[in-house]
């Protein structure tokens, strides 16, 4: 274990300025003009929204505050199954504290996290759950080594975090994640139960297969809902999955192409109406993407898709106890009746008012308490 300190040189980030600055932008797309709402970025980012957006991270965005948010957390480095792993970790003061690992996903990384630690590990209420609070950067994401070869799949991932919580002295942990830290979350409590004491995720995955007809009308519309999203809004999912190295070249050579991949999932993604920044401060979207371009890691980070896009076990199931919540406006909304063939103990099922994809950037005080109390229940019914 190593101690870690984010600090990028003075000449990355005017090399930034100055590549923002000579942004060759395409024309506005042929829906400009359109009345707020979603069928304003009917064909993407809007060139408007860009525009600001651009002007904002050249003359105004402040990186440095972001990496001493990051120091006073706590940053870590240690090499696990021959990969350098970069770790945010935050201990509680207090003395009933549970070790609790949370994974990201793409396009987020450990900046979705950094606004809710303190409140994880030392809650307001004395009477609340604490936890010690572990967040690692996902292999070829952030301060993260970038594999040098194929393999790092997600089932290799959840290996490497049992030795890492293993390394921290935290043999039995709780794990949180969504996206592809929800995957993870899952495979953890699926093949790990004898470390795992129980898991929350935000992204629970039914087995492939089930029928519709036994669900409420309610249930088929969230099933029918994320079919429509994979069958025609996933685009971004297939070019990553197939061809990661092509886009890659884009993502790590122009901030203006990184920025509009990203800034495209925080629209879409997100409980709002038009602008991902009713929900999430251009500050908090652009601490998250400024990683991936300080680290240059839109290729590595890509590279999860290849490796484990649409492999998650069929036959995997998940005895330990498991609390699921499912947002509102996410991507993908299981049925519990679905979500049950896999989550064989699900003590805590949540259907929180707002947020979408990114709750702890969205609603990050709802989002913590919600996550407090789907624990609070995993470790109730014996997850200790």
């Amino acid at each position: 274990m190593q101690a870690f300190a984010a600090h990028a040189p003075d000449t990355a980030l005017d090399d930034l300025r100055t590549r923002l600055a000579a942004a060759r932008l395409p024309e506005a797309e042929t829906v400009h003009g359109a009345a707020p709402g979603p069928g304003r970025w009917a064909q993407g980012v809007p060139l408007a929204d860009l525009v600001d957006v651009v002007h904002y991270w050249r003359t105004a965005y402040d990186w440095r505050s972001f990496e001493a948010r990051l120091d006073r957390i706590g940053q870590f480095r240690t090499t696990v199954d021959g990969l350098g792993i970069h770790f945010l970790h935050r201990r509680s003061s207090r003395a009933d504290a549970t070790p609790l690992v949370l994974t990201h996903g793409w396009p987020g990384s450990v900046a979705e996290f950094t606004h809710v630690v303190d409140e994880l590990a030392d809650p307001k209420d004395g009477d609340a759950p604490a936890f010690h609070v572990v967040i690692p950067s996902l292999p070829g994401f952030g301060y993260s080594e970038k594999p040098a070869g194929t393999g790092w799949g997600t089932e290799r991932i959840a290996a490497a975090w049992v030795e890492l919580m293993g390394r921290l002295g935290y043999d039995k942990f709780l794990a949180h994640g969504g996206d592809w830290g929800g995957v993870i979350t899952t495979i953890l409590g699926g093949r790990f139960p004898e470390h795992v004491l129980g898991i929350h995720t935000v992204t629970p995955q039914a087995p492939p297969g089930l029928s519709l007809d036994a669900l409420t009308a309610a249930d088929r519309a969230w099933a029918e809902e994320t079919r429509d999203f994979w069958a025609h809004r996933a685009a971004y999912a297939k070019q990553m999955a197939a061809r990661p190295q092509t886009i890659g070249y884009a993502l790590v050579d122009s901030p203006v192409a990184l920025l509009a991949w990203i800034l495209d999932k925080f629209a879409e993604w997100t409980d709002t109406e038009d602008s991902p920044f009713e929900r999430i401060s251009r500050d908090r979207v652009l601490d998250d993407v400024t990683l991936y371009w300080l680290t240059r890691t839109g290729a590595s980070a890509a590279r999860i898709y290849y490796e484990s896009h649409d492999s998650l076990d069929p036959a995997l199931r998940v005895d330990v106890p498991a609390a699921v919540s499912v947002y509102p406006r996410d991507i993908e909304k299981c049925p519990r009746p679905w979500a049950q063939e896999r989550f064989r103990r699900i003590v805590r099922w949540a259907t929180p008012e707002a947020g979408g994809h990114f709750p702890a950037l969205e609603v990050p005080g709802p989002f913590a308490e919600d996550l407090r109390e789907g624990l609070a229940a995993v470790l109730a019914a014996g997850g200790r």
